[in-house]
């Protein structure tokens, strides 16, 4: 191919999203830059203008999950603390979820700059019901954590290379009847539902730190202000 015909220079977004395109095809242990360029039809060096190493392009390919998937960056003016967190973990649940090995993508990983303010605007909502800056931190780091490990769960039962053990039928009843009526609310049962009942266990702890707490703070973002 001779300079004339090359294709038009590759922009950031392009490399994103043949990347998260590929993910979806190989998985994230398959995935190198040399396989990307190839799709893109470049020399490995190409890739580097953009990102400098394949933990620069994951870390990246993290956050365009997010921003693509996430219905929301920030709550809304006067919204609940507890329905806010409750759509945030649904909308973290979907976005990694929405590619193949989403959660091992996401893991690890750490907001960058572009992320600041929206976090600040989580924490005043939070700071509003009465958390201190640094309780409402953890909650958030709680929550993010905790739908990273669920989702990892998900997509590691579901995978091809799953163990044995990921498939085995439940508990008999009547020898183990707690058991089998546990495994039945839960493995058993629709996914999204026993997902948003173990994020309310999360939360509601959240609820009862709060409530234990001497301070009064309104209730809701944005009051009193």
């Amino acid at each position: 191919m001779t300079n004339l015909e090359r294709p038009a220079r590759l922009s950031r977004d392009d490399v994103l999203r043949a990347a998260l395109d590929l993910l979806n095809e190989i998985g994230i242990d398959a995935l190198t830059t040399r396989k990307l360029a190839e799709r893109l039809g470049v020399q490995s060096p190409t890739l580097y203008w953009h990102f400098k190493n394949k933990a620069a392009l994951l870390d990246a390919m993290s956050q365009a999950v997010l921003l693509e998937s996430r219905a929301r960056e920030a709550p809304t003016r006067h919204e609940h603390w507890q329905e806010w967190l409750m759509a945030d973990g649904r909308s973290f649940r979907r976005a990694l979820l929405a590619y193949r090995d989403g959660a091992r993508l996401h893991a690890g990983t750490r907001p960058g700059e572009a992320q600041r303010e929206s976090i600040e605007a989580r924490l005043r909502l939070l700071c509003a019901a009465g958390f201190e800056p640094g309780p409402a931190t953890l909650l958030m780091m709680s929550v993010g954590r905790f739908v990273v490990g669920w989702v990892l769960e998900e997509q590691s039962a579901q995978a091809p290379e799953a163990p044995p053990s990921a498939t085995l039928a439940g508990p008999d009843a009547s020898q183990y009847p707690l058991l089998a009526e546990g495994w039945r609310q839960t493995v058993g049962s629709d996914a999204d539902a026993v997902f948003d009942a173990a994020l309310r266990l999360l939360i509601g702890g959240a609820m009862a730190t709060l409530n234990e707490s001497p301070q009064k703070r309104a209730p809701r973002f944005g009051m009193g202000s």
